[in-house]
């Protein structure tokens, strides 16, 4: 498996998930989180996919300061309908790092580690796209992406058709894929403390 050089640059969410240290599967229940991770679940790479792995992490920082975000103990309200737009996408990467899951989630042990009713679509947000929303103090926070703030390369308009339809050359198919890869490596490398492209509202 080979990924484009510029994944492992990429900022990573270091978090605690005091399931995984019950059951031995982290010591300590520290778990990173990479854009990898991201894309593996996704199986693609594109600028919604890295945007909502940015997201995720500018709020946990803000929720959380210091300290580790703690997998399984934060809530996460999106504006959007579950059928939406991307807001499957951007749920399902949010649903990695955070664990929340709508219903389909761990059901827990002894009432302890339930993962479910965590995960809200079609939620009234002040601000942002997204709420997360800490359980053990109920403070939260609302973020937003602008990805026109991180405009892809012109050429990628006449590129896509042509790769979708079949009728692009290896050359041409080849320059798609680097211009598209290079707009997600701009979002991750250069803008992920941006505030102007990762906005986040207390």
């Amino acid at each position: 498996m080979q990924f484009p050089d510029f994944f492992s640059s990429a900022p990573f969410i270091p978090t605690l998930d005091p399931l995984a240290d019950f059951l031995g599967a982290a010591e300590g229940g520290r778990i990173d989180y990479r854009y990898e991770d991201a894309v593996r679940l996704a199986g693609h790479s594109c600028p919604t996919v890295a945007s909502a792995f940015l997201m995720t992490r500018k709020a946990l920082a803000a929720l959380y300061g210091d300290a580790l975000p703690v997998r399984g103990e934060i809530r996460v309200d999106l504006m959007e309908t579950r059928d939406a737009g991307v807001a499957g996408v951007i749920a399902s990467i949010v649903s990695l790092v955070t664990g929340a899951t709508a219903d389909t989630g761990f059901k827990g042990l002894a009432g302890r580690f339930d993962r479910r009713n965590k995960l809200f679509f079609a939620q009234p947000l002040g601000h942002g796209s997204l709420r997360f929303t800490r359980l053990d103090t109920d403070a939260a926070v609302e973020v937003a992406v602008d990805l026109a703030r991180v405009p892809g390369d012109p050429r990628l308009a006449e590129l896509m058709p042509l790769c979708l339809s079949g009728q692009a050359s290896a050359a041409a198919q080849e320059e798609f894929r680097t211009l598209w890869q290079d707009r997600v490596r701009q979002l991750l490398l250069e803008h992920a403390d941006d505030p102007e492209v990762i906005r986040v509202w207390r």
